[in-house]
């Protein structure tokens, strides 16, 4: 059954995507170009109906192994943000919901039993802020959907090496239905994800992290070493906006990834860098799993990132004062 799943998910979401192209269902959510865009065509915002479809078609043959503090709150999550693509739900709504998904998977994990009550709340808010920055980093052709195929196979592998098929097996889903997103979406794409993919890509990452750290498959830093490239752009983006005085839920254009197109980079070449670097993440992950702490992944991978986002700060800054 551990080999079905992603089988299943992939023919899914490439029989669904496929479905969506060809019909007039494309047209009910489309992604309009406005001045926060980075692309200039119409493209149909409902590659994450596809996506997730493949993920719990794949994950109806581990039905018996999944736990109902996952399950549920993500059905609730792609629910809402379905919804919100289709009638543009309030912030309050779609916050209120983040906030609910988040609190089912902290209590009903039992997090609060086995980490006490400050370990519960850093969690609570690490995973809505996690629900929220995959969709902020959502915004360029092959982005988010490699995201979800090199950060939960990191996910998928370790759990192979710790001997764990149950884990193993529901990663391998959502791997298998990124690459078949990924076939439609790698640029130049010829659809998104939209709020119905990445919402839940970014609960589930921090869901199945906490659940691989409870059965003893990885220690609890994997996951942000795994998700490191998504956490660190959107992270200190918001970090900088937020120290001038600018609001947090208001589009911009100021992600690193962003700002590299608007120099020119175009969206394969960004893609295929950050490729690169989730597969550093995922890389230094895996061969630091047995470690406490990973300090030298850890040293690696933050000189990596400084590097990046001090040179894409000196060619924008060029660029403004030019």
């Amino acid at each position: 059954m551990t080999f079905i799943s992603p089988v299943v998910a992939l023919a899914v979401t490439v029989g669904i995507t496929i479905f969506i192209l060809r019909s007039r269902f494309s047209q009910l959510i489309q992604d309009v170009p406005n001045e926060r865009s980075l692309h200039s065509k119409i493209v149909p915002r409902t590659g994450g109906i596809g996506l997730m479809s493949g993920v719990l078609a794949g994950w109806m043959f581990a039905s018996e192994a999944l736990v109902w503090w996952l399950l549920a709150p993500l059905v609730g999550l792609f629910i809402v943000s379905i919804l919100d693509d289709i009638y543009n739900l309030s912030v309050k709504t779609r916050l209120l919901a983040h906030l609910s998904a988040a609190g089912v998977l902290v209590v009903g994990s039992g997090t609060v039993e086995q980490q006490g009550v400050v370990a519960s709340v850093i969690l609570f808010f690490f995973a809505v802020w996690m629900t929220n920055l995959y969709n902020f980093m959502d915004g360029s052709d092959g982005l988010a959907g490699g995201m979800a195929l090199f950060g939960f196979g990191a996910y998928s592998a370790t759990a192979w090496l710790a001997q764990d098929m149950v884990v193993m097996g529901i990663c391998l889903a959502i791997t298998a239905a990124a690459l078949g997103f990924l076939l439609f979406n790698f640029h130049p794409a010829k659809i998104f994800m939209g709020d119905a993919g990445s919402i839940p890509l970014g609960f589930l990452a921090v869901a199945l992290g906490i659940w691989g750290w409870q059965r003893g498959d990885w220690s609890y830093w994997l996951p942000l070493l795994v998700f490191s490239p998504f956490i660190v752009d959107a992270t200190v983006t918001l970090i900088r906006r937020s120290l001038r005085g600018v609001k947090i839920t208001e589009a911009h254009r100021e992600h690193y990834y962003q700002r590299t197109i608007q120099l020119g980079a175009g969206h394969r070449s960004v893609a295929l860098f950050e490729y690169g670097l989730m597969a550093m993440a995922g890389s230094m992950a895996l061969w630091s799993r047995e470690q406490e702490f990973p300090w030298q992944s850890l040293l690696i991978c933050t000189a990596v990132y400084v590097v990046c986002m001090w040179t894409i700060d000196r060619h924008w800054s060029r660029r403004v004062s030019a």
